[in-house]
């Protein structure tokens, strides 16, 4: 049996009917329903019941990095949105409301977040490689998946509110579609091995892949240089060359945003495979770029990305986090609080349209 036939046969209706009456009625501005869900962070424990200690992490000091935290950039800092924020090295999620964290979730020590989503109903997915976690605004864990010894996940995407879609890297890698009730399998499908230079390396397979509004499927191969997009019955559409791809965002004009990671780079492809618009490595004046591991397009147009500060040593705190740029690549915000946050992989801004258990609705 084609499972993959059968998931898109009987669940159509589920991934564009169901999935909205699924989902958290918001209240508020209908524009902005993430806006709804933040008060929920308000009077959150201080501590969950299965949540770490805070790691305990290198903070500017009184000298010249101090200084680069508090130099004026452009923007508001941590006023510019409301967000859920995530890193590499750093197992904590972070929300920002109000130009303050308002609430943290510690993971122990051990792998690493590479995927985060804040759903409708106020509930976080993320990954943090060998094991899924959903964690509410109170702090209690309400789903767990563990992965297989000798395997890794870094991308999970919501599919509503009950089922969630994992790329399960290992020898094979798999993406499955699994019913977070029981973990039963809803669909899955066997992935190509495409890191030539070290076939049975499962850490450096896939990072960020995504379900599309269109039911396809964007595969990031990261040291296979490119980015594969399967139809809903796994016949490849597409294939975009790409360095290092770390995610992979349709957007709704038919191009794919692609970052680079340690290309430090952010590319926009049209469907024929070229550039046509792109961040380099020295576009940024004044802004060093260095692992670029996510990036989304906003609703007015500009793109944000994230900036993390691998191998900067001792000088990682005049990295700037996180840049917003306009289409024509002016900086209208630029985060550096190292004070209050880690390092950057992935941020979701909250004041977007869209919900994010539906797949492909933060399309821009």
């Amino acid at each position: 049996m084609n499972l993959g036939k059968l998931f898109f046969t009987s669940a159509f209706a589920f991934t564009v009917g169901i999935l909205i009456s699924g989902c958290a009625s918001p209240r508020g501005d209908a524009s902005q329903p993430m806006l709804s869900v933040l008060a929920q962070f308000e009077n959150a424990p201080a501590k969950g019941p299965a949540e770490a200690d805070n790691p305990v992490r290198p903070l500017p000091g009184n000298g010249t990095n101090a200084a680069m935290t508090m130099e004026s950039l452009p923007g508001n800092g941590l006023a510019q949105h409301p967000f859920l924020y995530y890193g590499e090295g750093n197992n904590v999620l972070y929300v920002v409301n109000h130009g303050k964290v308002v609430w943290t979730y510690a993971f122990p020590k051990g792998g690493e977040i590479d995927d985060a989503w804040m759903l409708s109903n106020g509930h976080i997915i993320c990954t943090v490689m060998n094991h899924c976690y959903e964690v509410t605004p109170q702090k209690k864990i309400v789903w767990a998946y563990d992965c297989p010894a000798n395997t890794e996940v870094h991308a999970l995407q919501p599919v509503g509110l009950d089922k969630v879609m994992i790329v399960q890297n290992g020898l094979p890698p798999r993406l499955f579609i699994l019913d977070k009730k029981d973990n039963s399998v809803v669909m899955k499908h066997e992935l190509s091995v495409t890191n030539a230079a070290d076939p049975k390396s499962v850490h450096l397979q896939s990072r960020n892949c995504r379900l599309t509004a269109q039911g396809t499927y964007l595969i990031t191969f990261l040291k296979g240089v490119r980015v594969v997009e399967y139809d809903k019955d796994w016949k490849e559409i597409s294939t975009l060359k790409a360095e290092t791809p770390w995610n992979a965002i349709r957007l709704k004009n038919g191009n794919t945003l692609i970052p680079g990671d340690d290309h430090a780079c952010v590319h926009e492809l049209n469907p024929k495979g070229e550039i046509v618009w792109a961040i380099e490595k020295n576009d940024l004046p004044g802004i060093e770029l260095r692992d670029i591991q996510s990036a989304n397009r906003l609703a007015n147009g500009n793109t944000v990305f994230c900036n993390r500060a691998w191998g900067a040593g001792g000088n990682r705190f005049r990295v700037v986090q996180v840049i917003e740029v306009t289409p024509d690549k002016k900086v209208v915000w630029a985060l550096r609080d190292w004070n209050h946050l880690g390092s950057a992989t992935g941020i979701q801004l909250l004041d977007q349209p869209g919900i994010p258990e539906k797949p492909g609705d933060l399309q821009r």
